[in-house]
């Protein structure tokens, strides 16, 4: 089974100004990220606005992102749903139309126990043959798994990893119990924390600021992972780090749309209730993109 590591852009979705799917959009997002040397592709995550479609458009966004990647990277598919059984529909679709691994959030709202949550993920790991990556995200979901628990989990025949959208303490006990685990990834879901992760042993990260500067992020992983220039991915991330920043100073995915627009690359409307960048943001974005020698098209 795949098992996702590197460099992972979260994409959001290009919408139109009806709030429709800009199919074509999203197709230049995509060859953006992969002209960018990105090594894999998250579709349909939190930053996609999953929450906000039907069903059918899920399948519709993902079945998209496949034939447009056309394997020159992996896919990574959100498939998370309330219901197990839709989960699981979801994830299978996300399966048949080849995508490489599944992206699934821990149950949340109604509250359960660790019993029921290793179940969730084994029932879906028996009912599907495509990677499962866990993703744990407790600011969002007020579900907080102890890194013990998470390395149960990672015991499980299909899960792949982790996108650990949390602390670095957190994330480096996860990457300690997991590290002799062959078949599992430990991702980080913040920006600030790439490097830090990657310093003890993690395998990358999947974030937001990669759509939008993917040659500096890319750059920064393999200065540090293969070129082992320690003192230059300091450096890209020093020049990076006002928009770390900036693409979760607003409410997402409003910023990164909002820069995204900047260098040319259409971002779109967001879905009600979300909303979208504030003009002040939008001109913190433009100086710093400026300043990385992008053209920016701002008034």
């Amino acid at each position: 089974m795949y098992r996702p590591k590197g460099m992972i852009p979260a994409m959001p979705t290009p919408l139109n100004e009806n709030e429709s799917i800009n199919f074509e959009g999203y197709e230049k997002l995509i060859n953006h990220l992969i002209d960018g040397g990105v090594h894999c592709l998250l579709a349909g995550g939190s930053t996609g606005e999953y929450s906000m479609m039907s069903t059918d458009e899920r399948k519709k966004l993902l079945n998209h992102a496949v034939k447009c990647a056309n394997g020159r990277v992996p896919i990574m598919a959100g498939t998370s749903e309330h219901r197990l059984e839709e989960t699981i529909e979801l994830t299978k679709y996300a399966e048949d139309i080849g995508a490489d691994c599944v992206l699934i959030i821990t149950p949340y709202y109604m509250k359960t126990s660790e019993s029921a949550i290793k179940n969730y993920y084994q029932k879906i790991a028996e009912a599907t043959n495509i990677g499962i990556v866990i993703y744990h995200y407790p600011d969002a979901t007020n579900v907080e798994l102890s890194p013990e628990f998470i390395n149960e989990l990672s015991q499980i025949d299909g899960i792949v990893g982790v996108k650990n959208t949390t602390d670095q303490e957190h994330t480096c006990k996860v990457i300690a119990l997991t590290k002799d685990n062959e078949n599992f990834s430990v991702l980080t879901g913040f920006e600030h924390l790439i490097l830090p992760t990657l310093a003890v042993g993690g395998d990358g990260a999947t974030g937001i600021i990669h759509n939008l500067v993917p040659k500096e992020i890319v750059e920064m992983y393999e200065l540090y992972t293969q070129q082992k220039d320690i003192d230059a991915a300091l450096e890209i991330n020093r020049r990076l780090l006002p928009l770390y920043d900036y693409v979760e100073a607003e409410p997402v995915p409003g910023p990164i749309k909002a820069g995204l627009e900047l260098i040319g690359i259409e971002g779109g409307a967001v879905r009600a209730p979300l909303v979208p960048s504030s003009n002040e943001l939008k001109s913190k974005m433009a100086t710093t993109l400026k300043s990385l020698g992008y053209q920016v098209k701002y008034n």
